[in-house]
């Protein structure tokens, strides 16, 4: 019990998550479920023309037909009508073609209110059977148990079991893309099944580039610094020169381009991580670049933490002519690009020059089994887990948003069918992602109470960015903060 009050406690913690998807519009809104059945569409000429043995019959027969169908519930944190609308055509379309199973998706506005709805699920003793997490909160999904000490989730490489079909749908598992697999796989096992995969790219306005002198997007730090002095210049050019949200998630991918860690046993990978680094060399090389940047008028601060919306708006306006964002919204800001009158071209996130570039990770989220399911209800989840990613319908779900195609199949198709040839933007996440080294620091750390820490980067961050603050003296006070956070974690969970 001690344990499921601490997991209740640390989802209450629960922040804005690692890239834009996390910002999604829109209320909780729950699907409704099909109507009862046919007999109650029927008109009264009908009924009166049954007689009641008739009646009672088909009644009958019709409630064990509605008692036959496994219903999957599946929360997700999108409530937008492009990613909502995609994932209930999508379960509509499985349903059509698994007559036993209803998948009702139900939609929340974040992955903070996934997760709060899900502690208080837990806690009656009902959770759904599809959960959707974000990467950051793989370790408490990992720890998190329940009031007799069962694990709350199931791993899915445990679930399929060898099986290469689950009701007539082929397993993909095995097929997921590398960056995605390798964040999720623990001890050889797949926990979750990747879906909604991102990376960090910068969108450079080629127009406002041209017009300085500059014929490719800087691929560094000293290039982005070079760029800006360049763009400052014009005599009508915009007010400041590149913006990107203020989220450790940011910081985050600074380490693994530089082959840091942001925590001890090899990012959390060989043990359990018992230490957070957020003082290393790298990482105030990158905060201190950031704070020089601002300081100087290239970079701009929206002064909102986690400011998705205003920075993306900042480069849609054309007053910044960069932007580091989340490559999960390519498909929207290359059309937004397109509407307004400029050509933007997707690059890597910029890195230190002066250290080997090691590699970006992913961001993003999966899609988790609860345990102690039902043999039929697992294979209803891990049959609609799979549909849900196979080729056609993976591929679709990054030509929609922007999220990478999360099987290799996926992207063979897009290949074949010329898209990348079309939007060569999209490929650009994948590439970098393909990019990094096989090593924890570019893999991603597991971290408990990860969200929490991200916060306390973000804040510091904040105070350093508005305040002036010394780089080196408040990531130290950052530092001590975020490492009680994951003491007081572990003193729950690490025995």
């Amino acid at each position: 019990m001690k344990k499921l009050l601490a997991l209740l406690f640390a989802m209450a913690l629960v922040a804005a998550a690692c890239s834009s998807e996390e910002e999604s519009a829109g209320t909780p809104d729950s699907t409704e479920a099909p109507a009862d059945g046919e007999g109650d569409a029927m008109d009264d000429e009908e009924g009166d023309a049954m007689d009641d043995e008739e009646g009672e019959a088909m009644d009958d027969e019709e409630g064990e037909a509605m008692d036959d169908v496994i219903e999957i519930e599946m929360w997700i944190a999108f409530s937008d009508d492009a990613r909502l609308n995609f994932t209930q055509d999508r379960a509509a379309e499985f349903n059509a073609r698994q007559s036993g199973y209803n998948v009702v998706v139900t939609p929340f506005d974040s992955y903070n209110t996934v997760f709060e709805q899900t502690a208080l699920a837990i806690e009656d003793g009902s959770p759904p059977e599809i959960i959707h997490f974000f990467e950051a909160a793989t370790q408490d999904a990992l720890d998190a148990i329940d009031s007799n000490g069962d694990p709350i989730f199931k791993s899915v490489t445990e679930a399929v079991a060898g099986r290469t079909e689950i009701l007539g749908e082929p397993v993909v598992l095995g097929d997921v893309v590398s960056a995605a697999s390798k964040y999720y796989t623990i001890n050889d096992e797949l926990f979750s099944m990747p879906w909604n995969t991102s990376s960090t790219t910068m969108f450079s306005n080629m127009d406002i580039l041209s017009a300085a002198g500059i014929t490719e997007p800087p691929t560094t730090w000293e290039g982005v610094e070079a760029a800006c002095t360049a763009i400052a210049a014009l005599a009508d050019g915009p007010d400041n020169c590149i913006t990107w949200p203020n989220h450790g998630w940011f910081f985050e991918q600074s380490l693994g381009q530089a082959g840091a860690d942001l925590a001890n046993n090899d990012n959390g990978r060989s043990a359990r991580a018992t230490e957070v680094i957020l003082n290393s060399e790298a990482a105030i090389d990158y905060v201190q670049w950031w704070s020089d940047l601002e300081d100087s008028g290239a970079y701009v601060y929206t002064g909102t933490q986690r400011d998705w919306g205003g920075t993306a708006a900042a480069f849609n306006s054309q007053n910044v002519a960069m932007l580091v964002y989340s490559s999960s919204d390519t498909t929207v800001i290359t059309d937004d690009a397109t509407a307004n009158g400029f050509d933007v071209r997707t690059s890597f996130m910029p890195y230190n020059q002066d250290r080997p570039y090691v590699g970006n990770l992913i961001g993003g989220a999966t899609l988790w089994m609860t345990n102690g399911l039902s043999p039929e209800e697992e294979d209803g989840a891990l049959a609609f887990m799979n549909f849900f990613s196979n080729p056609e319908n993976a591929a679709s779900w990054h030509k929609v948003t922007g999220y990478i195609p999360i099987t290799n199949e996926a992207t063979a198709l897009l290949e074949s069918e010329g898209w990348y040839d079309e939007s060569p933007n999209s490929a650009v996440a994948s590439e970098q992602l393909d990019a990094a080294a096989d090593t924890p620091a570019s893999t991603g750390a597991l971290l408990g109470n990860f969200v929490a820490i991200r916060d306390v980067v973000t804040l510091a961050i904040e105070d350093i960015l508005v305040n002036d603050v010394d780089v080196d003296v408040r990531m130290e006070s950052a530092q001590k903060e975020a490492q009680g956070l994951l003491d007081d974690y572990n003193e729950l969970f690490g025995g």
